[in-house]
């Protein structure tokens, strides 16, 4: 069983509202999305003038980090904080169970399948169906394993005949 995520935004009024700024950063790949939505955004602290954020990549390689660290110090110096560090953490790893609702409603909203189901440890699971984002329909198949990100694959419906990424579940 994979740990639940460390992801809530801070009691401390000063870190809360430097969480609040990197909370708005979108995820470079699906712009729909937030950090906070994904569950990337880990922990933001405060130590005298210096706002310490923490973030954790989807997959161990995952090349939009560079890009959400340099966005998320650019909001927080924007915000009007001059001193910030950005630091990967890799433990635990990212699962989409931490991905909130409201991101998944709009991965679907945005015609990408959201992730169904739970992260398990132990044996792959056998998904059955994925359903359309266009159409609903449940008759579907993969196509292939790895779409456009290293976290979607490669969907196509049977009814409405279009191809769709599903997030997969990690």
């Amino acid at each position: 069983m994979r740990p639940e995520p460390p992801v809530l935004r801070p009691a401390d009024p000063a870190a809360a509202a430097a969480w609040d700024v990197a909370a708005t950063v979108c995820d470079p790949e699906i712009p729909v999305l937030t950090i906070e939505d994904l569950g990337v955004l880990r922990r933001v602290e405060i130590s005298g003038d210096r706002v310490q954020v923490a973030i954790t990549p989807t997959y161990s390689g995952c090349p939009a980090m560079d890009a959400i660290r340099s966005d998320v110090t650019a909001a927080l110096r924007a915000a009007g904080y001059p001193a910030v560090s950005v630091s990967l953490e890799l433990a635990p790893a990212w699962t989409t169970d931490w991905m909130s609702s409201a991101g998944k409603a709009k991965l679907d909203a945005y015609g990408i399948a959201p992730p169904s189901g739970r992260a398990a440890a132990g044996p792959v699971r056998v998904g059955l169906s994925v359903k359309c984002p266009q159409c609903s329909s449940l008759n579907t198949h993969e196509l292939t394993r790895f779409g456009s990100t290293s976290c979607k694959a490669l969907w196509v419906c049977g009814e409405c005949r279009e191809p769709f990424d599903y997030f997969k579940v990690l």
